[in-house]
């Protein structure tokens, strides 16, 4: 069923929270939004939201894996039933982001992963999201530093084939000797450049900006540091406010204080709410590993088990919103951190807003922020 009137919800718009209204859905797209007194004449199945939040699907852009499914597992049944998963949790598109490895190894993952586009029953695979490999020594973050290769264009193409076209976003560092034929490649492949893992000063970003960057991964993390004589990466986002940039929502990653700082700071349309979850995210029991390390869960995130180096969030995109909301961001904008803007930034056509003409892809959220029904192209998951 992809065809049905939803009622007795709380829509979220862009700016606003509407109660009283319905939304009239039509062969997976959304018809029109309506006063619930206005009813359209149709003999369609009547849905109860019973008072949930109603909000556009949710959207991941950079994500490793999710209850023990993930790519680094190198098998498309695993990137599907990944897709599956993360549908149950509210979330109907996603990036599956691959860690930086050399070369050779992502080539020969993304040869492997990419039959799985296309056949997916749960949420949409955008593309694929690089970390990776062309990073800054200096902040690798949990990132293996042999894995690190300097900047190589023939090295991107290869990639690009391997993956079947289906590379979405790359992060990689802007300072770095030869980018220029990076930037020129991404931009000729319409691929999302996000500066990170980065040690570029402000001058170094500002140039990387002026080339084509305009999205920053992980805000604050893996990248240098706002100082007050050295403004560095951090510094050059906050300030310019074309470039938009991904923030984790956990409350560890970024003091909680900095995330409402942020929301005041920049366009309300530059900000996206990413998980950055690892693999064991929901999983139930362990051992656990990420990137072929065992990770421990400790402080509210996952932590490489030999040095307890932060390794990635434990965090949902639905526990996110709820993060958002509680650390003094609106409700209106939490969604638009959470799925507006992703939509946009990564060139998703007629999605992530609950308006006329966008497709039918709605999660309703009870009143703790808990996924409790999900729609994809209209139908139920």
């Amino acid at each position: 069923m992809n065809s049905f009137l939803l009622e007795n919800i709380r829509l979220i718009t862009t700016d606003k929270i509407l109660s009283g209204y319905g939304i009239f859905v039509q062969n997976g797209k959304i018809v029109t939004i309506y006063p619930q007194d206005q009813r359209p004449q149709t003999e369609l199945a009547l849905l109860n939201g019973h008072q949930a939040y109603a909000i556009p699907g949710l959207i991941d852009l950079h994500i490793h894996g999710f209850a023990g499914h993930g790519p680094e597992l190198g098998t498309p049944e695993e990137l599907l039933l990944m897709s599956d998963e993360l549908a149950k949790q509210g979330v109907t598109a996603f990036c599956p982001t691959l860690y930086c490895a050399k070369p050779e190894e992502m080539e020969k993952l993304l040869v492997r992963l990419a039959p799985a586009l296309g056949k997916e029953t749960g949420a949409k695979i955008i593309g694929f999201h690089l970390e990776g490999p062309f990073i800054s020594p200096a902040k690798p973050g949990v990132m293996k530093p042999q894995d690190i290769a300097p900047a190589n264009v023939q090295v991107l193409e290869k990639l690009y084939q391997a993956a079947q076209g289906h590379i979405a976003a790359m992060t990689f560092a802007p300072e770095l000797k030869n980018i220029g034929p990076i930037i020129e490649f991404c931009k000729s492949k319409h691929i999302l450049m996000q500066g990170g893992h980065t040690n570029a000063t402000y001058e170094e970003f500002l140039t990387g900006a002026q080339q084509g960057v305009r999205h920053a991964t992980h805000l604050f993390n893996a990248m240098s540091p706002l100082l007050h004589r050295a403004p560095g990466a951090a510094g050059a986002v906050l300030m310019m406010p074309e470039i938009s940039c991904e923030i984790i929502a956990d409350g560890v990653h970024v003091h909680p204080a900095l995330v409402q700082f942020l929301g005041h700071i920049k366009p309300v349309d530059k900000v996206v709410l990413v998980t950055d979850a690892l693999l064991p995210t929901g999983q139930k029991q362990g051992p656990f590993f990420a990137n072929r390390e065992e990770v421990i869960f400790e402080g509210g995130v996952w932590k490489r088990k030999t040095d307890k180096v932060i390794a990635g969030s434990a965090l949902t995109m639905a526990r996110g919103v709820k993060n958002l909301v509680d650390f003094g961001i609106s409700l209106p904008q939490a969604v638009r951190y959470a799925s507006t803007n992703p939509a946009e930034i990564i060139g998703l056509k007629n999605t992530g807003k609950l308006e006329a003409g966008y497709r039918a892809d709605i999660t309703l959220l009870d009143d703790n922020f808990h996924p409790v029904q999900i729609f994809i192209d209209g139908k139920c998951i």
